[in-house]
């Protein structure tokens, strides 16, 4: 399945090194996809059946990215468009606005929505639900009906994707399970992990950016009162975003009384090919081995 996304990849920047439209003769229907998470979701699902637009670029922050006006017109003539909704694409928002006329299929729609517990979010809908692989399917449950409707689900890679997003729930919870339960804390740059601590059983310490998005910014005080979490639960290691700076994260590092590490995640955005998380299975279970790393170590 990754070797046709790898060629559909090649074949974009050919045209795009040739001043060719990627869409100049092609009939299939439109699916425009506001992440890169999501879309390669949907990728999978539809093959070569659908022209997937991904308006989020390989390494974007979800919370910040923006699109160009060629991109927002094809937007709003797309025959579907699929978002994560729940507040996370906080940039795109007007354009999703704009698109009235268009089928929409927003994933939060489709999971049981957490909360935020703590933060500046709190009692907000927590968007990060991909990091828990039980939601993604109630997405992919979800998403084919919509897709057939369109007439371009392709039923076998579906059954198929949808095989490999179960293997990855049991092996993702068979390598958190064989860290200690003391352990088993996270700190992260902001908070990401609601929807994997509830699933597989983490305590989520804090986060550097007290709430559920980047845009937000961390006080002196929110800072003192994580470096004494931190202190007193003995955590061995923090973790930091991909898409986001880790200087706080490495701030935080140096102030606390107690050697911890900064590893990074790759938690909101998928990489370019070369870049450890192309696609959401490899990205989970890169996750889910350097979180495993560095709490058990």
């Amino acid at each position: 399945m990754r070797i046709r996304s790898l060629l559909a990849v090649g074949v974009a920047g050919v045209l795009a090194l040739s001043g060719c439209s990627a869409v100049a003769g092609d009939d299939r229907p439109l699916v425009v996809v506001t992440t890169n998470i999501l879309g390669d979701v949907v990728g999978e699902l539809v093959g070569d059946r659908a022209e997937v637009l991904t308006l989020m670029k390989p390494n974007a922050d979800p919370h910040s990215f923006e699109i160009s006006a060629q991109e927002a017109a094809r937007l709003r003539s797309a025959d579907l468009l699929v978002s994560n909704g729940l507040g996370l694409e906080e940039g795109l928002q007007q354009h999703l606005d704009s698109a009235e006329g268009v089928e929409q299929f927003v994933a939060g729609d489709a999971i049981e929505v957490l909360d935020y517990a703590e933060g500046d979010a709190a009692g907000q809908p927590d968007s990060h639900f991909w990091t828990d692989p039980e939601r993604m399917l109630d997405v992919v449950d979800g998403l084919q009906p919509v897709l057939q409707g369109l007439g371009v689900l392709d039923a076998d890679a579906a059954t198929a994707y949808r095989g490999e997003i179960e293997r990855l729930d049991a092996d993702m919870a068979a390598a958190f399970a064989a860290i200690p339960a003391e352990r088993r804390a996270l700190v992260t740059n902001h908070h990401v992990f609601g929807y994997l601590s509830e699933r597989f059983g983490f305590d989520v310490i804090g986060a550097i950016i007290p709430g559920g998005t980047t845009l937000a910014a961390p006080s002196a005080s929110d800072l003192a009162s994580l470096v004494g979490a931190v202190e007193q639960a003995g955590v061995p290691a923090i973790f930091a975003e991909s898409s986001s700076p880790d200087r706080l994260a490495r701030a935080l590092a140096s102030e606390a009384d107690l050697h911890v590490e900064v590893i990074e995640l790759f938690t909101e955005s998928l990489t370019d090919a070369q870049g450890g998380a192309p696609d959401y299975l490899t990205m989970m279970r890169v996750n889910t081995e350097r979180i495993t790393t560095g709490l058990s170590s």
